[in-house]
């Protein structure tokens, strides 16, 4: 067995930000030996080295919590499956690791994410399986302690397991039904073990939206319109589910920039800036009629016959037409900015399209439009911390750069 310091030339992307006065160790997140000793501390010393460690996702909530995953990953002659673990760090409390998919806030994962575990359970909850027929389980997306989406595939034969808290899987369900009635395609519901927070849905049969815009196909903003209008118009069905809280992710994310950006430079400028007009407006929001609450692009298929399938509705419920419409036109505006060339025109192409195709059918007010989509742009912007990477600082002063030109004819 090898010790646990690193022999190998592993780092992880070089960032650093202010010390957290409540979170005194958030510094060694970033640091790879400190990461790789407290792996082999809390699992067990690897016969190998890794050939990497890097970073999945980090989120902070400044003076409370603070969560790290990370890839590790062995040479190609080591046969060994990429593995990833998670340190979470809160107030007052130690240091919590635990790897995927034994994560403690996720009670169904380590089941759904094992083979034989999803064969037992698809028998249980979704179909008869034959014996002779083995269960593919492929992970698709996960959040450490939130959800995750796993695809479960039998022969010809797929489906996405959403795994979550067991307490979400009730407004889930709820969320899927109001989308289908607003006219859009949703995945047909498959099975559900609610204990373990395990929902089973089709396979979507299209192609991905945001995959299609960047090709340089352009969607009619009618047919997104109209469904996003008879979802504006339904009646409330979340049986008492809490409104999308704005002002909630809106402080969250100006909480992580104030902790996060350096005393001084144009991006804590560009920040005091935007900031001064956002506040004002997040003050006096409210929610007005059934919303999506985070529409974009990414989670959305076009069907063969031209109609639009959502395949991700979590946050639907009680909240605004305009933020919809903002958060949709938010995200071509983020990719035409920082994705490659051939992305970033066919996205802005795309952005005047459908910003003017939704004022003309609804006639809103484009200061009150420009309030939406700024405030969108702004939550977006925690991407470069999130995910972070040497730039970070620098694409983070362009977002900003961005909510204040959106804002601009707002300012005082």
């Amino acid at each position: 067995m090898t010790s646990p310091l690193l022999t190998t030339a592993v780092s992880l992307p070089q960032v650093s930000f202010p010390e957290d006065p409540c979170l005194e160790e958030l510094p060694k997140l970033f640091d790879p030996e400190w990461v790789w000793r407290s792996y082999c501390q809390r699992f067990g010393v690897p016969e190998s080295d890794p050939y990497r460690i890097r970073i999945r996702q980090f989120s902070h909530n400044p003076r409370r919590t603070a969560a790290i995953s990370y890839e590790i990953g062995w040479g190609p002659e080591e046969y060994i499956a990429p593995q990833i673990f998670v340190v979470k760090m809160e107030r007052d409390k130690p240091t919590e690791l635990f790897r995927y998919p034994e994560d403690p806030h996720l009670p169904g994962l380590k089941e759904a994410a094992d083979p034989e575990g999803a064969f037992r359970l698809m028998n249980r909850h979704v179909l008869a399986i034959p014996a002779r027929r083995a269960v593919f389980a492929g992970l698709v997306r996960y959040r450490p302690g939130s959800r995750a989406v796993l695809h479960h595939r039998v022969g010809r034969v797929g489906f996405y397991a959403r795994v979550m808290r067991p307490a979400a899987v009730a407004p889930l369900l709820t969320a899927r039904e109001l989308m289908g009635l607003a006219g859009f395609v949703v995945p047909r519901l498959a099975g559900c073990w609610a204990d373990g927070g395990v929902v089973w849905m089709s396979e979507i049969p299209g192609e991905n939206l945001r995959r299609r815009i960047r090709q340089g196909y352009m969607p009619d903003p009618e047919v997104l319109l109209s469904g996003l209008e008879t979802l504006w118009n339904s009646p409330d069905k979340t049986q008492g589910s809490r409104p999308f809280n704005l002002p909630g992710a809106y402080n969250r994310a100006k909480r992580n920039f104030r902790q996060n950006l350096p005393g001084e430079g144009p991006a804590l400028r560009l920040l005091n800036d935007t900031t001064g007009t956002l506040d004002e407006f997040i003050r006096s929001w409210k929610p007005t009629c059934m919303a999506h609450n985070d529409l974009y692009d990414d989670q959305m298929f076009v069907l063969n016959d031209g109609r639009i399938a959502l395949v991700d509705f979590e946050e639907a419920g009680p909240g605004d037409p305009m933020l919809d419409v903002g958060n949709f036109l938010a995200h071509l505006r983020w990719a035409s900015c920082f994705g490659s060339k051939r992305e970033n025109d066919a996205s802005g192409a795309y952005y005047p399209v459908f910003r003017q195709a939704a004022l003309d059918r609804f006639r809103w007010s484009e200061r009150d439009f420009a309030f939406r989509e700024a405030v969108c742009l702004f939550r977006i912007c925690t991407n470069t911390i999130r995910r972070p990477q040497e730039d970070w600082l620098d694409v983070l002063e362009r977002g900003l750069f961005l909510v204040s030109e959106t804002l601009r004819p707002n300012f005082p």
